[in-house]
């Protein structure tokens, strides 16, 4: 179990990479890089499966931080989403949204719980 959490969370990681890669690669430019919806819905479905996986193995999970990021990271989806309908027209605050709450729920991952633990 310890390796599929591993590579899970690993997954979990370059998919928020690629948002935030993705959304410092386009700050200048109009438009949305387009791995980044893909990269949200993986990073949310990687997330849910990353708690799963921990309440299984009888982890502690702090479900109000679970709770937080949950919603960020629906926000971000969503945001993503709607950006990548609008293909070049996205406007630049709604991007910079997604890259902002892609900072925070990163740092909320690290700094809660004094980075002792990522769930």
């Amino acid at each position: 179990m310890d390796i599929l959490y591993v590579a899970v969370l690993f997954l979990h990681f370059v998919s928020w990479a690629l948002i935030l890669g993705g959304w410092l690669a386009t700050i200048r430019t109009p438009g949305l890089y387009a791995g980044i919806p893909h990269a949200a819905l993986t990073a949310l479905v990687t997330g849910v499966l990353l708690v799963g996986i921990a309440e299984m193995q009888d982890l502690t999970v702090n479900h109000m931080k679970i709770g937080v990021k949950l919603l960020i990271t629906v926000i971000i989806v969503v945001l993503a989403f709607v950006a990548k309908k609008k293909a070049d027209q996205a406007s630049p605050p709604l991007i910079n949204t997604i890259g902002a709450l892609t900072v925070l729920n990163i740092a909320l991952a690290l700094f809660w719980t004094g980075g002792k633990h990522f769930i």
